[in-house]
């Protein structure tokens, strides 16, 4: 039986507050190095994804995944990364990750109802 998830992102550089949530785990975790999003006020499309650490002042650390339950929705996708949250880029873009970027943007993690919008490795 997969472990529950314990999230909680204090406000950074990178993302906002999230306080602790705890969600139950359908499958362990996996990490991640893509999404593809469709939201308001973003470009559809893939997103390359890394966990947001709080060493160093903010570094990249992996991202995972895994489907979660949620109270309106069966199963969710769920996105999660560092103390500080994920960051995302879009795919195309070759720069290093660096939170003076304009075309990065944090969040502490991300909800997907799409189980395609979750690109697994392999």
């Amino acid at each position: 039986m997969p472990e529950s998830i314990y999230l909680e992102v204090e406000e950074n550089a990178n993302s906002e507050y999230m306080p602790l949530m705890l969600y139950e785990s359908h499958a362990d975790p996996v990490p991640i190095s893509q999404v593809v999003l469709d939201e308001p006020g973003r470009d559809i499309g893939v997103y390359d994804v890394t966990g947001w650490s709080s060493e160093g002042d903010g570094t990249p650390c992996p991202a995972m995944y895994a489907p979660v339950s949620d109270s309106g929705q069966a199963v969710v996708h769920l996105v999660f990364g560092g103390d500080w949250g994920i960051r995302l880029k879009p795919s195309e873009s070759s720069e290093d990750w660096d939170l003076a970027s304009e075309t990065q943007f944090g969040e502490p993690y991300l909800m997907l109802t799409d189980e395609g919008a979750v690109v697994l490795e392999g």
